[in-house]
Order: C-alpha cells, then structure tokens, then sequence
C-alpha cells in the first residue's frame, strides 16, 4: 500500500485510557516489541516478519506481460493501494491451504470462549482479479473520495501472490477461530470471478455485525524494508464515511493483533513505517472509511523483500502468523 499523499496520517501519540483493561492493553504491544528486541539480541533467526510499504511500486503498463494460465500472478499492488507492480512467475508456495466448497457462507458457531461472537476476515483480493482490469478498475465511493473497486495484490519475485497468500492465512485463522466458538465469514473465498469492490468488503463486515473484521495483507515494499504493520482507521465523518464511533475500538483491536503477531511470529515491527509501533493510522481506506464496526487492516510481510518472502511463502511461517493475528482477535473480543 502507499503511504505517501495528503490523506496519510502518522501514527497518533498514544493516549492512556482510564480502567483496568484500557491500561494493561495499552501495555500490551510495548511489552510484546521489547519481548522481540530481546529475542533479536539473544540470536533470534534474521527472517524477520516484513511488513507495509512506503510505496507500491510503479504501476502496471500496457507492456508488461500477461499472465499465461489461471495460476499466473497478476500485477502488484495491495488493497486499495495507489499503485501496482507487474509479475508474471507462476504461483508456487508450500504449505498451501485448499479452499472448501463454499467457504464464504457463515459457518455455525460451536462452543467455546467466543461462541456468540461473529469474525469477519477479509482475504485482501481476489486471485481472479487480474482477468477483470475493467471491473476492478471502476470507481466506487469511499466517503472521502473515490478509489478503484479493488486492485490485483502484489506477489513475491517468484510469483506467489498476495491473493494466494491472504485466502491461506484467512483459512488458517477461520479454523482456530472456530475451534473457540466464534462465527467466522469470509468476504470472499475465490468463490467469484473478481472482487468484491472495497465498499462491498465493509459491507460485508456491517451486514454481519461483526464484532471484529481484519483485512489481511502482505507489501509490496523495496528490499530491505521488512515487518508487519497493522492499519487503523483514523477518525473519519465525510460523506458515506462516518469512523468515529469505531477509532478507539480498532485501535484497541490492533494493538492486540500487533502484540499477538509478535509472540506467535518471532518478528518485529515495520522498519520502514509507523515509527517502530507496527501501527499506523490512514484516512484514505475505503474498506476502513465505511466499516461501522471495529476494523484494521494487517500488512503481514513484505513480498518483494527476499527474507520476507522466504517467511511469507512457508506454510509453517503462515500458521505462525493466523494464529497470531486469531489470539489478538480472541484477545480484544473476551476484553
């Protein structure tokens, strides 16, 4: 995603909030980030999680080579980001979860500590969106302004794309979510030729009631940028886009999905964005513009970084990850 242009906010100074849970969250990630310098000091592997990009990358052009099967990767670019980058290696990744039938439908909650509790994870992209340039390219309202429907996603030098990448993770997290209790719905399992658009993603999560939805990512970033992000909506009331009732809970949501993503994974922080905090605030989302229910989006690595990738691409690394980002969501919804 691009982190440069007027809508982009630094992350805020944090505030303490009065009560007992406000305070020991607000404890959580910093205590997580010094458990990972610790882990780095004392010899921990150098395959870091990477993380957001500054900027996704030159756009994609009329010259760059198509695709030439359903298994080619389509041209970078990560949800709703202001740029793409051209691929065209076949997808190849082990460890690789197989989707189910109809995997997008509400599955019945079972028993367990989140029973009663509905999840909504949104695998960023749909791997079929590089055969529908013209669908996803149309523009939908976001509150603020007006964005592409959707992008393509980015994709390791070797051509395991984002699209592959986000439907494994979300596999993943909807199998420990449910093993808790929780209703889990996927906006979409590539179970339709493209999209949805980013203002069909939110409404998905609203439609739901969801009582937590993230929105999963990998970068698009330079070689040496690395580590994970999560992005939190930043107060927003323009148009169809109203956040302000859901900022402080998406902000408490991502700080236990930041600190969570630490333990489980091994990896530190953004190097390149959000100051160190693995958390940075953006206006200019249009799946966290119109969500009405609490929302942030999480950049697990950078694809184009080759110790990323080399995180990103293993099977083992990304169970790492799901259950990572799922304990902070089970986290902030047992409060």
């Amino acid at each position: 995603m691009s982190y440069t242009g007027p809508d982009f906010d630094p992350p805020p100074s944090r505030r303490f909030r009065r009560g007992p849970l406000t305070v020991a969250l607000a404890a959580l990630v910093p205590g997580a980030l010094l458990g990972w310098a610790v882990y780095a000091a004392v010899g921990g592997s150098g395959d870091d999680g990477g993380d957001a990009s500054t900027s996704a990358g030159a756009s994609a052009s009329a010259s760059s080579p198509a695709p030439s099967s359903a298994d080619a990767s389509p041209p970078d670019g990560p949800d709703e980001s202001d740029g793409k980058k051209p691929s065209t290696s076949p997808d190849s990744a082990s460890g690789s979860a197989s989707a189910s039938s109809s995997p997008s439908a509400s599955v019945p909650a079972g028993t367990g500590p989140l029973k009663g509790k509905v999840v909504v994870i949104d695998p960023g992209h749909n791997p079929g969106n590089f055969r529908h340039t013209a669908e996803i390219n149309r523009q939908v309202d976001i509150g603020t302004n007006s964005k592409e429907c959707d992008t393509t996603g980015t994709s390791t030098n070797d051509g395991f794309s984002e699209a592959k990448f986000t439907l494994d993770v979300a596999h993943r997290m909807r199998a420990l979510l449910e093993e808790q209790g929780a209703t889990v719905k996927l906006t979409q399992d590539d179970d339709r030729p493209f999209g949805p658009c980013i203002d069909e993603r939110a409404r998905i999560g609203n439609k739901a009631k969801a009582d937590a939805v993230v929105s999963i990512h990998a970068d698009g970033s330079g070689t040496g940028n690395r580590g994970f992000h999560v992005i939190l909506p930043g107060p927003v009331n323009s148009g169809a886009a109203d956040t302000r009732a859901i900022v402080e809970p998406s902000r408490e949501l991502g700080e236990r999905i930041a600190g969570n993503f630490v333990r489980a994974t091994g990896n530190g922080p953004s190097n390149y964005v959000g100051g160190g905090t693995g958390l940075v605030t953006r206006k200019d989302l249009g799946g966290l513009n119109l969500s009405t229910v609490p929302k942030v989006f999480i950049e697990c690595g950078n694809m184009r970084d080759s110790k990323d990738a080399a995180l990103l691409t293993s099977g083992a690394w990304r169970q790492k990850a799901a259950r990572g980002i799922s304990e902070g969501i089970a986290s902030f919804l047992r409060g």
